[in-house]
């Protein structure tokens, strides 16, 4: 049977087992080849929903990094890149966005590379609610490594390794194809997000699990307003947003709920986080706190989960980093919005 060991001491091979054990719940890319969980899914919004392609912006670029479970051996690191646009055409019915993703799985030898193609569609359906359609089809491909591995063959009655295994490994690189569908209901100062990705749930060829599982989410929030930028000019927003997720993939549960402060050019924000795994080892609570900052069309975003369970802080926190560039052009917007032809503004916060 393959077993693998990160750590050589007895004591310390226990404690490992019993981390790995609950990373199964929180370390979702490698464990359980599930999909990334995001601190700033505003940010990242492409992931969550293909829906939000062009929804915010005329286009946007975002690159990000995230770290996290760094007292296993090697963290779980995740980059990506997203762009989206929304081609000025008469209607600005139609958007088109792209997706690409890496994932590694520190000394397990896990890494994943995924590319994903989106397309939305835009329509107003009363001058104050508009909706937003979406599709995405993607391409993934991953692979385990066998040098951090041993099997039972290689360890002597005194815990010592003896050299190579007769196991013949044969977990060969996976090519999966998956697609997804979302919508959003929004108008300037709400919005509801509907999402499904994975699915055709696609063939991973492990023997345990052998397929993508699918991936639900239902998410929202509600934007107030202390200082409102007028149409078409870059004036002040004072504003907060409280938010609130659920999301199910597997045997995994996520409730999260939040609340971001706008004082622009500045955001921050807090999310509460619970996780509801298949381990048997209880809910784990986490609370992800962010802060953003905007230059123009930049946009940087840094986020820090602090695990308030003990299991999860034993397994460390999880560092984020964004930065985009997004374009939206606000006299465009209101010349539409004198002709009464304009969609409303979505009012996601932006890290």
């Amino acid at each position: 049977m393959l077993r693998y060991h990160l750590l050589r001491g007895a004591g310390r091979r226990l404690r490992a087992a019993a981390v790995l054990l609950g990373a199964l719940g929180l370390a979702a890319p490698a464990a359980r080849a599930q999909d990334v969980y995001f601190s700033q899914p505003f940010a990242n919004r492409l992931h969550a929903n293909p829906a939000f392609a062009g929804l915010l912006d005329d286009y946007s670029a975002t690159l990000s990094f995230r770290s996290q479970l760094p007292t296993l051996a090697g963290s779980f690191d995740s980059a990506g890149a997203a762009a989206d646009w929304r081609p000025d055409v008469p209607g600005r019915h139609h958007a088109f966005g792209l997706l690409i993703d890496q994932d590694r799985a520190g000394a397990v030898g896990y890494t994943r590379l995924e590319a994903r193609a989106l397309y939305a569609y835009h329509t107003r359906l009363t001058r104050q609610v508009a909706l937003s359609g979406g599709l995405s089809a993607g391409y993934g491909r991953q692979r385990v490594g066998y040098n951090n591995f041993l099997f039972g063959d290689q360890i002597s009655a005194d815990g010592q390794l003896t050299g190579p295994s007769a196991e013949g490994p044969d977990f060969a690189p996976v090519n999966y194809f998956s697609v997804g569908t979302g919508a959003v209901l929004y108008s300037d100062q709400a919005w509801l997000s509907l999402a499904g990705q994975h699915l055709n749930q696609p063939s991973l060829g492990f023997r345990r699990q052998s397929q993508l599982p699918l991936l639900l989410s239902v998410s929202g929030g509600y934007k107030f307003f202390v200082a409102k930028p007028g149409p078409g000019v870059a004036t002040r927003e004072l504003s907060y947003t409280p938010v609130a997720a659920y999301s199910r993939q597997g045997g995994s549960h996520r409730l999260e709920a939040g609340l971001y402060f706008t004082a622009s050019p500045v955001t921050l924000g807090a999310v509460y986080r619970n996780l509801f795994g298949a381990t048997g080892v209880g809910p784990q609570q986490l609370l992800a706190v962010v802060a953003g900052i905007s230059a123009g069309p930049l946009r940087l975003g840094y986020s820090y989960d602090v695990g308030l369970s003990r299991l999860s802080a034993d397994l460390g926190g999880a560092h984020e980093i964004t930065l985009a560039i997004r374009a939206f052009d606000g006299l465009e917007n209101a010349y539409q919005r004198i002709r009464r032809r304009n969609y409303p503004i979505a009012p996601c916060p932006a890290f």
